[in-house]
């Protein structure tokens, strides 16, 4: 039996579906366990709790973008391979955003409200990257991958001693996020030039501080 062709419009309708999706909560996770079901629940301060909520409220955040960065990119690739492993790769990304998502709720919290703003924009950069070339495409991805890496191992550090489900869950992404660079690399990725990685950084700070408070 032969692959379905999507039409353009298909492609705009999963693409707003899978957006709907991200934005409110709704992800269509693959088979893997949440890493958070094996680590008990301890009691942690008022304030202990709030800074893990901050923390996973940005982490659920990034993987907002990431995902949006993914759709947009696999809008635009020209390679049905490089398609198909940026939808793989989104798939993945889905899990990160449920066992963030749950997390945040299960301390009492709210994911950002400005989460809109983020798959929009990352969309936008994503489906840009796409269209200019697929070895640009990936080079985004890499140094994207890199970006969050680094955010999670720093948030490792920051989040309170006690919270291991928490952690569990940012080691697990930190894994992923690890293994879907090397694959990009492997793919054939491009080196972004040094001001476009500058500039993933400065956007990149800028999110972080504002949807740890909002």
């Amino acid at each position: 039996m032969s692959a379905r062709r999507f039409s353009p419009l298909d492609n705009i309708i999963m693409n707003i579906d899978q957006g709907v999706r991200t934005v409110f909560g709704k992800p269509d996770v693959t088979e893997r366990a949440n890493p958070a079901d094996k680590s008990p629940e301890n009691e942690m301060s008022e304030a202990n709790k709030k800074l893990s909520i901050g923390l996973m409220r940005v982490n659920h955040s990034g993987e907002v973008a990431a995902q949006a960065l993914y759709q947009g990119q696999a809008l635009t690739a020209r390679d049905s391979a490089t398609k198909e492993q940026m939808q793989r790769s989104a798939q993945e990304e889905f899990d990160h955003l449920d066992w963030c998502e749950k997390r945040v709720k299960e301390l009492g919290g709210h994911t950002s409200y400005l989460n809109p703003l983020w798959y929009a924009g990352s969309l936008t950069i994503g489906a840009m990257a796409g269209a200019i070339g697929d070895k640009w495409s990936l080079g985004f991805v890499v140094e994207t991958e890199k970006q969050v890496g680094k955010h999670l191992e720093e948030h490792l550090g920051l989040l309170p001693g006690n919270d291991d489900k928490s952690r569990a869950v940012l080691k697990q992404m930190d894994i992923d996020e690890a293994e879907h660079a090397v694959k990009a690399q492997k793919a054939g990725a491009a080196e972004l030039p040094p001001p476009i990685k500058t500039l993933m950084k400065l956007t990149s700070k800028a999110m972080t501080k504002t949807a740890y408070r909002i």
